[in-house]
C-alpha cells in the first residue's frame, strides 16, 4: 500500500473532535497548514497506527492532529521550511508554528518590540 494513500483520521485538538477521515496524496507535517472543508488548520502531531500481519507490522492509519488558525500572511521560506512573522527580528522563532516570544499573535508589521537580528 502506497503511504499517501493510507486512510488519515483529521483530530480537533480542543475541543477533541473526530473531523473525519481521507485519504491525502502528501505527508503533511506537524507545522504545516491543512484545508477542511473550508476550515484551516495546523498540523500540531502526526501520529501512525501499526497492525499486526502475518508476522510483520505494517502501517495502517496515521492520525492528525490539529488546531484551527487562519494561515498567517506574514511568513517567508527560510533553508526550506516556512517561518511565521518577520525572520529579520531578533525575537522571531524561526517556527511555523508560532511567531515570536514577545508578540506570538502577531502582528509584526508597527510592533514595538522589534530589533533587527
Amino acid at each position: 500500500m502506497d503511504f499517501n494513500s493510507l486512510p488519515t483520521e483529521v483530530i480537533l485538538t480542543h475541543p477533541r473532535q473526530l473531523l473525519g477521515s481521507v485519504c491525502l496524496d502528501w505527508t503533511p507535517q506537524p507545522g504545516h497548514y491543512l484545508n477542511w472543508k473550508g476550515q484551516t488548520y495546523t498540523v500540531l502531531e502526526r501520529r501512525h497506527r501499526y497492525q499486526l500481519k502475518s508476522g510483520r507490522y505494517r502501517l495502517y492509519q496515521i492520525s492528525l492532529y490539529v488546531q484551527s488558525v487562519e494561515q498567517p500572511e506574514d511568513k517567508t521560506l527560510i533553508n526550506g521550511h516556512w517561518v511565521i512573522g518577520d525572520a529579520s527580528c531578533r525575537f522571531n522563532a524561526y517556527s511555523e508554528l508560532i511567531r515570536c516570544a514577545v508578540n506570538p499573535s502577531g502582528p509584526c508589521q508597527g510592533c514595538h518590540f522589534y530589533e533587527p537580528s
